[in-house]
C-alpha cells in the first residue's frame, strides 16, 4: 500500500490521505503563498520561496518511518505518532548538500512553533533543532535523532518513489547567499507553510469554506468611494460637512510615494472614508494587493465594516468576500477545528489591534497562519493612540518599519488625539518625522472648530455605585458612561435597570457576542436619533470609546488615561449639536462586584497630574505618553522584548508581547451553532465569530467550560447568557450564589 499522510476517520466518512497527495498539495499551496508575498519583498524573495519550497516537500518526511506508517494504516486516532515525524525533515535540510537553516526551522516549527535559538544552540553542533528525546517504540529505546539518522536514507528513497512523479520539478531551489535571517522572515515563511498544510488537510476532509477571494481592484473601488462620498455631501450641509469634504480631498489627493503618513484629524471629520481613499490611491500607485484597517483592541468594528461594505462592494459581489470583519481571536490548532480559523484572504480586512500585532509577535503555527497575507498591503492603524500599551510600541514600531521598507507595505497612523510616539527617543532613536496626510490648512480649520465643542472636567473624590446613580440623574441625557472593566459595566447597567427601569439604560461591552453588540449598537443609534428620547444612559467599556459614530449630550469616564478621556469626547456632541456639553472624569470606588483594572493605574495617575496642571487637551497626548514610558520598569520591559527579538527567542517575544494580558478561549453562546458543530455540519468561521465570546482560560474551571463535543479548543458557554448583559449575566448570577452560599 502507498504510504499515508493521514489516517482514515470512517465515523466521519473521511478516507485516508496518501503521503504523495498531501505533499503535492502542500507544495503547491505553500509555494503559491510564498510567491505572492515575495512579489513585494525588497531582499528576501528568493530566500522565502526557496525555504518554503524545501520545507513543504519534506515537512512530513518522518511519517515514512515504519512505526509511524503502522499507526497511520491501523486507523488509530492517537494524537501523536510513535516517532516525531518532523525530525527527519530537519535532518535532511541540514545535510551539507542543502544546509538551509530557514527551511529546517520551518519543518521543526510547523507543529510546535518557532524555537528559542539560544536554547537550541546549547545542545551543541549537529543537535540544533533535533529531537533528542528517547523513543520507547518496540525494543529500541533510542533517541528520535538516532532513529532518524539510521533510517534517513530509507525515508528519502520512499519519498522519491512516492512523490517525485507528482511534484512540479520546474521549481528549482538555489543556494541562498549567507546573511543573517530577520525574525520577521521566519514568521512569514512559517505562515506560508502552516496555511498550506492546514488548508490541504481541510480540503481533503471536505472542510473548505472560502471561495476564491475577489481582487482589490483599487481604481474601481476608489471610483465607488468617490460616488458614495458625493452622495453624502449632496445630502448634508453645514460647517462640519465642509470640513469633512476638505479632509476627504486632502487624503484622496495626497502623494502616495511616502511609505508612512500621520493623520491627526479630530473626531467627526470622516477619517474612515478619507483615509480609505488614500489607501486605495496608494494601492493603485504601488500595485498593492490588500488593505487592512486596524482598530483598537477594544473597539467595535461593525461600524467601519458597514461603511466599507456600503461604499466599496460592486454589484454582484458578496459583501463579506470583499470586506472581512475579524472581531476577536479565532485561531485553532486542533485538527478538528483548525478549518474554523479566521484568515485574512479578503482584499479589505477590518481587524483589531490585538489580532494584527499579536500575529506579528506570534511563534505558534495557529497564530501565524494568516501573517503571509500582510506583505504588499496598505494598512491604516486607526486610533493609533489606543492600539497598544506603551511598552509594546518600540518593538511594534520596528516591525512596522520593516514591513514598510522590506515587504512593500504602506502605513497611515490616525487618531483624533494622535500621540506621535515615533518622535519620542524612547520609541524611535532615529527621530522619524512622518508627513501629515491632512495638509495644515484643512487641519487648522477643524482644530478651531474643535476647541468650542466640549469641556473636560473632573469630579473630586471617589464615587460609589449609589453616588453614581444619583449623579447620572442630574446630568442631562442622553449620557454615555464608560468604565474600566467588563464586570463593572455589567454591575452598573444591571443596577440602573433595577433602580430606574430598563428603558433608562443600554449596555455594551465584549461580554456580548458580536451579533448582540451589533443589535445593541443599532438600537442605541435609533434612540440617539430620537431627540424626544433623552433620559437614558449607555453603560459601556472602552469598546465604544474610539471610532464609533455615536453622539451623546454628555459623557462620564472612569479615570483611565488622557487619550481615553479625549476619545470619549469624540462620542459627545460629535457634530456640535449640543451646547455646553461636558465629559466628566471620575474615580469609581471599587467595592462589592465593582472591579478595577490594575493595568490602567499608571496612566490614570498621569491623567490626575495633567488635570492638576491644567493640561487636559488633545495636544498633551504625546506628553502623557512620554511620562508613562519614563516610569520605572517600562523601559526595562521594552528592552527585554527588543533583545529577545534580536536573539531569535521567539517564544519569549510571543509571551511578552501581549496586547491584552489574558489567555483566552473561544466560547460559543448560541446553542444552535453548538448543536450544528456537534452534528459535524459545516459552520463557517464568520458564524463562529458572530456568536462567540472570549473567556479567560484561567476561568475555565470556575465557569465549568467544556469543549464542544468533537473539538478540543472550542467551547460552549454553559452559564446564563442574555442579550442585555451577555455572558456577565451568568457570571454575576454565579457570584451571587457563591456569596449567599447557594448552588446554581
Amino acid at each position: 500500500m502507498e504510504p499515508l499522510a493521514h489516517s482514515a476517520r470512517p465515523q466521519r466518512g473521511i478516507p485516508v490521505q496518501l503521503y504523495a497527495d498531501h505533499v503535492r498539495g502542500v507544495v503547491e499551496l505553500a509555494c503559491a503563498g510564498a510567491r505572492e508575498a515575495a512579489v513585494y519583498s525588497v531582499g528576501e524573495a528568493n530566500r522565502l520561496v526557496e525555504a518554503v519550497r524545501l520545507a513543504a516537500e519534506f515537512h512530513d518526511l518522518g511519517k515514512l518511518e515504519a512505526a509511524n506508517q503502522a499507526v497511520l494504516m491501523s486507523g488509530s486516532q492517537r494524537n501523536t505518532l510513535p516517532v516525531n515525524h518532523v525530525d527527519a525533515g530537519v535532518a535532511h535540510l541540514f545535510d551539507p548538500s542543502i544546509n538551509n537553516l530557514l527551511a529546517a526551522t520551518l519543518v521543526y516549527a510547523h507543529h510546535i512553533g518557532l524555537p528559542d535559538f539560544p536554547d537550541q544552540c546549547i545542545n551543541g553542533p549537529g543537535k540544533v533543532l533535533r529531537d533528542l528525546k528517547v523513543v520507547r517504540s518496540g525494543e529500541r529505546g533510542q533517541t528520535t535523532k538516532a532513529i532518524t539518522d539510521q533510517s534517513l536514507r530509507d525515508y528519502l528513497q520512499l519519498h522519491e518513489e512516492a512523490v517525485h512523479a507528482h511534484l512540479d520539478q520546474s521549481v528549482k531551489v538555489c543556494r541562498a547567499t549567507p546573511r543573517p535571517l530577520p525574525p520577521l522572515l521566519f514568521r512569514i515563511a512559517l505562515s506560508c507553510l502552516v496555511d498550506a498544510d492546514h488548508s490541504d488537510s481541510a480540503g481533503h476532509d471536505g472542510k473548505v469554506f472560502f471561495r476564491s477571494s475577489p481582487s482589490l481592484q483599487p481604481d474601481l473601488r476608489l471610483a465607488l468611494l468617490d460616488k458614495y462620498i458625493a452622495g453624502i455631501e449632496k445630502g448634508e450641509r453645514g460647517e462640519r460637512n465642509e470640513f469633512r469634504s476638505e479632509v476627504y480631498r486632502a487624503c484622496r489627493n495626497a502623494d502616495p510615494v511616502p511609505g508612512m503618513y500621520a493623520c491627526d484629524s479630530p473626531v467627526g471629520t470622516g477619517k474612515t472614508t478619507a483615509v480609505m481613499a488614500h489607501l486605495l490611491q496608494s494601492a493603485q500607485a504601488k500595485g498593492l494587493r490588500r488593505i487592512f484597517v486596524v482598530l483598537p483592541f477594544t473597539n467595535i468594528i461593525d461600524q467601519s465594516v458597514e461603511v466599507y461594505r456600503d461604499a466599496l462592494v460592486c454589484p454582484g459581489e458578496l459583501q463579506e468576500d470583499v470586506v472581512a470583519a475579524h472581531h476577536h481571536r479565532a485561531e485553532f490548532a486542533d485538527l478538528e477545528s483548525r478549518h474554523l480559523s479566521f484568515l485574512w484572504k479578503a482584499p479589505i480586512v477590518v481587524t483589531t489591534a490585538v489580532q494584527f500585532f499579536e500575529t506579528l509577535a506570534a511563534n505558534r503555527p495557529a497564530g501565524l497562519r494568516k501573517l503571509h497575507q500582510i506583505p504588499g498591503s496598505a494598512i491604516f492603524i486607526d486610533e493609533a493612540h489606543a492600539a497598544l500599551p506603551a511598552h509594546l510600541w518600540p518593538q511594534a514600531w520596528k516591525w512596522l518599519r520593516e514591513l514598510q521598507s522590506e515587504w512593500g507595505c504602506h502605513f497611515v497612523f490616525g487618531s483624533g488625539s494622535l500621540h506621535r510616539f515615533w518622535e519620542l527617543e524612547e520609541f524611535s532613536p532615529e527621530h522619524v518625522k512622518l508627513p501629515d496626510l491632512v495638509h495644515s490648512g484643512a487641519h487648522a480649520g477643524v482644530a478651531r472648530y474643535e476647541t468650542h465643542r466640549i469641556r473636560y472636567l473632573s469630579r473630586p473624590g471617589p464615587v460609589t455605585k449609589e453616588d453614581l446613580v444619583k449623579w447620572l440623574a442630574e446630568i442631562p441625557g442622553p449620557r454615555i458612561l464608560i468604565v474600566n472593566t467588563v464586570q463593572s459595566a455589567a454591575v452598573l447597567a444591571e443596577n440602573l435597570a433595577e433602580n430606574c427601569g430598563h428603558r433608562t439604560v443600554e449596555h455594551l461591552s465584549t461580554s456580548l457576542c458580536p451579533h448582540d453588540r451589533r443589535v445593541t449598537l443599532e438600537r442605541v443609534r435609533r434612540r440617539l436619533d430620537d431627540r424626544s428620547d433623552s433620559d437614558w444612559t449607555l453603560v459601556a467599556t472602552s469598546c465604544v470609546e474610539a471610532g464609533v459614530n455615536l453622539s451623546f449630550r454628555n459623557g462620564l469616564r472612569e479615570r483611565c488615561s488622557l487619550n481615553s478621556l479625549i476619545q470619549v469626547g469624540g462620542r459627545v456632541s460629535r457634530a456640535g449639536e449640543y451646547t455646553d456639553s461636558i465629559v466628566w472624569d471620575f474615580e469609581l470606588q471599587h467595592d462589592g462586584f465593582l472591579k478595577g483594572h490594575p493595568a490602567f493605574e499608571p496612566s490614570a495617575r498621569i491623567l490626575g497630574e495633567l488635570f492638576t496642571e491644567g493640561k487636559v487637551c488633545a495636544e498633551a497626548s504625546t506628553e502623557a505618553l512620554r511620562r508613562e514610558v519614563r516610569q520605572d520598569g517600562i523601559r526595562d520591559i521594552c528592552d527585554i522584548i527588543l533583545k529577545a527579538e534580536r536573539n531569535l527567542q521567539f517564544p519569549s517575544v510571543a509571551d511578552k508581547f501581549t496586547v491584552i494580558d489574558s489567555d483566552t478561549v473561544t466560547a460559543i453562546v448560541n446553542r444552535r451553532v453548538v448543536k450544528r458543530l456537534e452534528r459535524h455540519e459545516l459552520v463557517d468561521p464568520a458564524t463562529i465569530q458572530r456568536f462567540s465570546v472570549q473567556i479567560w482560560r484561567y476561568r475555565e474551571s470556575d465557569y465549568a467550560l467544556e469543549p464542544v463535543t468533537g473539538f478540543r479548543d472550542l467551547y460552549a458557554w454553559p452559564l446564563l447568557y442574555n442579550h442585555f448583559l451577555g455572558y456577565m449575566a451568568g457570571v454575576l448570577q454565579k457570584l451571587r450564589h457563591e456569596e449567599n452560599g447557594t448552588i446554581i
